[in-house]
């Protein structure tokens, strides 16, 4: 075992840590990464360890939401801990689409479509939406706002669902934060059954390499009317089950195909999910801090932006 794989897994695990909790692919990211600093390792183990490697992402999240997670909490009152438990209901059968979908198509997917073109595509694509969403929130505000203007005094316009402690009335909003302020749902305990199972079909959407499975259930979160805090918050749990589901099915496939792991593989796994997991504390912070004051446009450019780098890049190579 070399230095350099290990240094080469590090960058992965930085690669996975920023990329799974940011709507930007992180499948996408490490496939292309792959193109140019690929493992010294099988192709049975690099499968694997696409995949594995999610679950040093997961270990930040349990850090993270630790508190909100744990239904045996002793600091929360009967109520809560139910609470709790009906959000990890909520969370589990917004799984199931993905699963019943997923599962059966994971090879063939595997096989089809994870080249750099359907990659670019799903890039291109989803950041188109992600713009699209978030304009059509932000006239809608804008409309809102007007409408209130109209018998009153602008600086003194506060959305309905609002939190009272990031706006004083002497202050303006952007559009922006007026829109995220309209939704529906602006509590993760607000969340309905029906929403999350809704969640969960546009979870469907990420078993196509490049898509996000972030990205996914944001746009599915924001369109069904949740806040953009409690849209991510939702998705950091979603991914709980669905990758060490996933995880746990890369495993069982890779040792009954009678591999084993060497010493080397062994400390390349171990690297790579380390370092996710400390990327991945960092990167759910960032995102928790910018959804409350920023839309997700930003993410929409950079998608589009990769998107046609990947494809200008690989009809180069294709030439």
């Amino acid at each position: 075992m070399g230095l350099i794989e290990l240094l080469k897994a590090a960058i992965y695990g930085v690669v996975e840590g920023i990329t799974e909790w940011l709507p930007i692919s992180s499948t996408g990211h490490m496939l292309l990464l792959e193109q140019f600093m690929p493992l010294g390792v099988s192709k049975d183990f690099w499968d694997m360890f696409l995949v594995v490697i999610q679950l040093g992402a997961i270990i930040a999240v349990l850090i993270s939401f630790f508190h909100e997670l744990n239904p045996f909490s002793r600091s929360k009152s009967a109520g809560e801990r139910r609470s709790t438990w009906t959000l990890w209901g909520k969370t589990i059968v917004a799984c199931i689409p993905a699963a019943v979908v997923g599962l059966p198509l994971d090879d063939w997917i595997e096989d089809h479509l994870g080249g750099p073109f359907v990659i670019a595509a799903a890039l291109i694509v989803y950041g188109i939406v992600f713009i699209v969403i978030e304009s059509i929130r932000e006239r809608r505000a804008q409309r809102l706002a007007a409408a209130f203007s109209a018998t009153r005094p602008a600086a003194s316009y506060r959305p309905r669902h609002f939190s009272s402690s990031l706006l004083q009335p002497q202050q303006g909003l952007t559009a922006s934060q007026v829109a995220d302020a309209e939704a529906r749902i602006q509590d993760i305990d607000d969340l309905d059954w029906k929403t999350a199972l809704g969640i969960g079909l546009f979870q469907v959407l990420s078993i196509v390499p490049g898509t996000s499975r972030s990205g996914s259930t944001i746009i599915g979160g924001l369109i069904l009317g949740c806040s953009r805090t409690v849209a991510a918050q939702f998705t950091f749990y979603l991914a709980i089950p669905v990758m060490v589901g996933a995880s746990g099915l890369r495993l069982v496939k890779y040792f009954l195909k009678g591999n084993v792991f060497t010493v080397s593989e062994t400390a390349i796994l171990l690297t790579g999910c380390v370092v996710a997991a400390l990327v991945s504390l960092a990167a759910i912070r960032f995102l928790m801090s910018f959804v409350k004051k920023h839309d997700f446009k930003p993410f929409g450019w950079y998608r589009i932006a990769l998107g046609v780098a990947v494809i200008a890049y690989f009809a180069l190579v294709a030439a």
